[in-house]
């Protein structure tokens, strides 16, 4: 009689792949939502009524309130930077991507502009998520604006992307308290400027 083995064991069942990443990243979503309805010192149970689970479903992905909010806004970097590749494949031009994609930026730093100074007084926290945030945008947002300068067949724009982006900021600064405040048509202002063919020295 053969002796059994570990080779004749029943193989483990494998687990389903990816799941509980697909889960976190429903939770960040959902959080996402309420702290734009609600502020980011919203309730946990109402982030964990959106997001259709137990308050404690929240706590075990993210122990206290400022790794929720540090997680929901590198996924929000990271939905941003991940939709410029996307963007410049789809759009019909690479300009058009540019204009989708600084609208995208808008709403992220209009919605969101919470989400790092809620962390204020976390140590060193909004200087590393500022980086963060600076290392990921800044080459999407440069890869976007030299597809558009190559398809207007002019050599070089005006500023780069880090010019633009701290452009964008400082527009969006006030839209989220002011209705009247049209960071948007602002922005695709500066987009138009940044695109122009003839732009003047400055002066010293």
């Amino acid at each position: 009689m053969a002796r059994s083995g570990p080779e004749q064991r029943p193989a483990a069942q494998p687990r389903p792949a990816g799941r509980p990443r697909r889960n976190q990243q429903d939770l960040l979503q959902a959080a996402a939502a309420v702290f734009v309805t609600s502020g980011v010192d919203a309730p946990v149970r109402e982030i964990a009524a959106k997001a259709g689970v137990g308050v404690g479903t929240i706590y075990r992905h993210f122990p206290t309130r400022a790794e929720l909010v540090v997680a929901v806004y590198r996924h929000q970097v990271e939905a941003c930077a991940e939709a410029g590749p996307r963007l410049l494949a789809e759009s019909p031009t690479p300009e058009a991507a540019l204009r989708a994609w600084v609208a995208l930026f808008v709403e992220f730093l209009v919605t969101k502009h919470g989400l790092a100074g809620a962390l204020h007084g976390q140590d060193a926290e909004p200087d590393a998520l500022h980086r963060y945030f600076i290392d990921r945008l800044v080459p999407v947002c440069g890869a976007l604006l030299d597809a558009a300068r190559a398809a207007s067949g002019h050599d070089a724009l005006p500023v780069d992307a880090y010019t633009v982006l701290k452009g964008i900021g400082n527009l969006c600064i006030g839209a989220a308290a002011d209705q009247r405040h049209d960071a948007d048509m602002l922005v695709q202002m500066l987009i138009s400027g940044a695109l122009a063919h003839d732009v003047p020295e400055p002066t010293s």
